[in-house]
């Protein structure tokens, strides 16, 4: 679920219940303000009637004292009084009336009739009678009082329980909306402290992740999954973390080919002595020989001549395997002629793998190796096999001499591409350099495995990778060993 999603899910519902907590406590209040109400509309009621009719009594009273007197208000009055005392009777129909109103609405009715017998015989002029009705109407406004106040009691003690309860229910309702709006404030809090740990947590690791990716630290634990936006960020940042470090380690690799290619550079160019001088040379030492008729050791010379040329100009372009072995079968004939019957070296290539490119340079050192190192200290029975082989993974090329093997210490070394402290005569550097071109040459790192004892001779298999559809194997000049 999104942030979004969850915003637009719990803050609606945190607002609606906030509003029904406050639409209870209103109807409560409105259901306890109802009760007041109809208590004391009641009773104002009453007390509006028995001021009225003290008002027409003042207003009789001055009429009688002179009958000139504007009659208008008096019949206002008098109105006024009808519609009270009509809408106490209305009260008094109501079935869940508290009291019986009739005797009261009946002294009312009384009132008004003497009121208005008082004012005829004024008008009669009958001063006399006016004066009895008047003094009749007097004391029924007594009445009225009297009988105004007893039902006032009478509805405050009918009432009185109601209070009551009232009064508890409002102390219970107190109660219950402190303790829901405790509830709302709570729910608050702990959508606050979901929105923290939700939303600034998560922020907060993202903005660690960055702070040390900055500071150049790209080994970063893969984040638990959330299926948020802060989700795919932090996704994001692993990936390109992920990237980073690929890219890193690619230019690592990159430097490292440059520096093995700058190094065999400075080894050519140790080995560059006027090199046309060189060649010419040979070719004129080739070609004494032979007038002399020393032929083999015109071909020795041939063979040397283009062993110098192969080590100088290939080492820029890969090579094919033919055209690896055609350089080994002049370095094997060099050897031959200087060990003779001592060392044999024996080649098994398969025709159908000789096109495979591989890097130049790769063969050779391993041969020299098995020369100076396997079996140089031989007398007899020395040999030296090189079998080129097609495979299901590709090409595999065995390279092995019965000499006095490699120690182990020494095999581990050249295993985890240790230089060696003598680089003159140990094969630590010739056969470091050639596996760690393997690797950058080829992207993977198992291409080569070397078997080894005491006294039991050295075997190195080398794994050529097969193409996949039509792609070359190709890597820029300077990535190239």
């Amino acid at each position: 679920m999104t942030i979004r999603a969850k915003l637009l899910i719990f803050i609606p519902l945190l607002v609606v219940f906030a509003n029904t907590v406050a639409f209870f406590v209103f109807q409560s209040g409105k259901v306890v303000q109802r009760s007041y109400d109809e208590m004391l509309g009641r009773i104002l009621l009453i007390e509006q009637n028995t001021e009225s009719a003290d008002t027409n009594l003042k207003l009789l009273y001055a009429f009688l004292l002179d009958p000139r007197t504007d009659q208008a208000e008096m019949n206002s009055a008098g109105a006024q009084l009808e519609r009270l005392s009509g809408e106490i009777r209305q009260e008094g129909n109501q079935r869940d009336a508290s009291f019986t109103l009739e005797d009261y609405v009946n002294l009312t009715a009384t009132f008004l009739e003497q009121k208005q017998a008082a004012i005829q015989a004024s008008a009669s002029e009958q001063p006399q009678i006016a004066f009895n009705h008047y003094v009749e109407a007097e004391n029924t406004a007594g009445y009225i009082r009297e009988e105004g106040q007893r039902l006032v009691d009478a509805e405050l003690a009918f009432y009185r329980p109601i209070i009551n309860n009232i009064r508890e229910e409002n102390e219970r309702m107190n109660r219950l909306g402190a303790a829901l709006f405790g509830m709302n404030a709570l729910m608050g809090l702990l959508f606050a402290v979901w929105a923290s740990r939700s939303i600034t947590g998560p922020v907060g690791r993202l903005v660690r992740l960055a702070n040390q990716i900055a500071t150049g630290n790209l080994d970063i634990a893969l984040q638990p999954r959330r299926d948020d936006e802060l989700g795919i960020l932090s996704s994001a940042i692993y990936q390109m973390s992920s990237d980073l470090s690929v890219l890193i380690e690619r230019d690592k690799k990159s430097l490292e080919m440059q520096r093995l290619v700058k190094e065999l550079e400075l080894q050519a160019l140790q080995s560059q002595i006027n090199p046309h001088f060189l060649f010419n040379t040979l070719n004129v030492l080739s070609r004494l020989a032979l007038l002399e008729g020393a032929d083999k050791t015109s071909d020795l010379i041939i063979s040397m001549s283009n062993l110098l040329r192969y080590s100088l100009q290939r080492l820029d372009t890969p090579v094919t395997l033919q055209e690896e072995i055609t350089h080994i079968k002049e370095y094997a004939a060099i050897q031959q002629a200087r060990f003779r019957e001592r060392i044999r070296f024996e080649l098994d290539a398969d025709p159908a793998v000789l096109q495979v490119e591989i890097p130049a340079l790769t063969l050779q050192p391993l041969v020299e190796n098995a020369y100076h190192h396997g079996v140089s200290n031989m007398e007899s029975g020395a040999v030296i096999s090189l079998k080129v082989l097609k495979a299901e993974a590709g090409v595999l090329i065995e390279i092995s001499d019965n000499g006095t093997g490699i120690p182990e210490e020494t095999l581990q070394a050249i295993m985890r591409l240790e230089a060696s402290s003598d680089s003159g005569k140990s094969t630590g550097l010739g056969t470091r350099n050639v596996l760690k071109r393997l690797q950058l040459f080829y992207g993977e790192d198992d291409l080569v495995q070397i078997r080894s004892g005491l006294g039991q001779g050295t075997t190195i298999t080398i794994r050529i990778p097969a193409k996949k559809g039509d792609e070359q194997i190709h890597v820029q000049t300077a990535d190239r060993g």
